[in-house]
């Protein structure tokens, strides 16, 4: 009860009710006049005084409080009955003063008033005086217990809107690191289809310039090795479109995964020359994303042995062992050491990220004559169908 409006009401009402209890109890006589004067003056007074009761330890609430406590002794002293006005001066104290020390204080300042207003009326007389102390002493004590009961509440009240402030704002931040998390996330996806396609056709269309320039050196300049620089720009150009519409998936062949190697495999034997077969045991059909993630793979270890390997012969194999789908790349290269290779290049690094994201694994073997890039997926994303 801290707003104006209900604290005009409580005055109201409790002025009411102690002019009944005057009216029962004085009928029209001097001190009920006396009386309803001080309540008509204490309720016009808090209605223009003190204009936000609910403000603490301020002047205005001081004096407030002083002129509260100040008539209810005197209403009490014009008439015992209207000791009951202390249910607007306890109150009082508690919502007017911003501390609970400063609370009981006040408390027993009010139970002290109202106890001597008992004997000034009655005669200080000792069933009088022991009748005041009893009653006076029982309201502070209920007074303290109620008002730190109260404040107890109000304060778990304020602490719960304080930890409610700080969760929300811990919320927004969760939200705001979840988007930075998530951008960062769409970059690196980015960068790896970047380099699994457009810098690997791009890397391959280069390889064909320098082999058509030797050959127009040598006058042996085809249209087939044109056909080729022609049909690697195409590639270069769908692989941009299809990133710049944000898609960045691999269009798989009517012959799905096994299609898709083959023809890998046809395209990179005419640009490279190198012997590449494909052999397939997979019998579960995959995830679209599952076959796009292993057909990358076996583009990076393609990649890998046209630019590093030197390698005359690769080996693609498509299986399923253990719970999961693998694609094998086997070259007859140099070999390499793969800790030094994976910490040189983006490659094999972002290939192990890409498969990290299915659940998969990324095992290098670089063994030369036999290098092996192995990458596995879980079955358990093989489609229903």
């Amino acid at each position: 009860m801290t707003s104006r409006h209900w604290w005009l009401l409580a005055v109201a009402g409790t002025g009411l009710l102690s002019w009944i209890v005057l009216w029962l109890g004085l009928s029209v006589t001097p001190r009920f006049w006396i009386g309803v004067g001080i309540l008509i003056a204490f309720t016009a007074f808090w209605g223009v005084f003190v204009v936000r009761p609910e403000e603490e330890d301020t002047p205005r609430s001081l004096v407030a409080l002083v002129v509260t406590i100040a008539v209810t002794g005197a209403l009490t002293a014009t008439d015992t009955s209207l000791a009951f006005f202390q249910v607007i001066a306890f109150p009082a104290a508690w919502t007017l003063l911003g501390s609970v020390r400063r609370a009981v204080i006040a408390s027993a300042v009010i139970a002290v008033v109202v106890g001597l207003a008992f004997p000034l009326r009655l005669g200080f007389t000792a069933p009088t005086i022991t009748l005041a102390a009893a009653i006076e002493g029982i309201s502070l004590v209920f007074s303290i217990a109620m008002g730190v009961w109260i404040t107890r509440i109000a304060d778990l009240g304020h602490e719960r809107k304080r930890l409610l402030d700080e969760l929300t704002a811990a919320q927004s931040q969760l939200a705001m690191l979840h988007r930075d998390a998530g951008a960062t996330e769409e970059r690196e996806r980015l960068a790896r289809e970047l380099h699994d396609t457009i810098a690997q056709t791009l890397t391959g269309q280069v390889l064909l310039t320098q082999r058509a320039r030797r050959e127009l050196a040598a006058g042996t300049l085809s249209d087939a090795t044109l056909e080729l620089i022609e049909s690697a720009s195409r590639d270069a150009l769908t692989e941009t479109r299809s990133l710049v519409a944000a898609s960045a998936r691999v269009e798989l062949p009517g012959g799905g995964l096994v299609g898709a190697l083959e023809q890998l495999a046809s395209r990179f034997q005419r640009e490279s020359g190198i012997t590449v077969a494909v052999v397939s045991t997979l019998a579960e059909p995959l995830d679209r994303d599952a076959e796009v993630v292993l057909l990358r793979c076996a583009q990076e270890g393609l990649a890998n042995a046209r630019k590093h390997a030197g390698a005359h012969a690769v080996r693609v194999e498509l299986s399923s062992d253990d719970g999961s789908a693998r694609v094998r790349v086997i070259d007859d290269g140099r070999g390499f050491e793969p800790r030094t290779a994976e910490s040189a290049g983006f490659g094999l690094s972002g290939l192990r990220d890409r498969l990290g994201l299915v659940g998969g694994t990324l095992d290098v073997d670089g063994t030369a004559g036999a290098t092996t890039l192995t990458a596995r997926v879980p079955l358990h994303l093989a489609a229903a169908s």
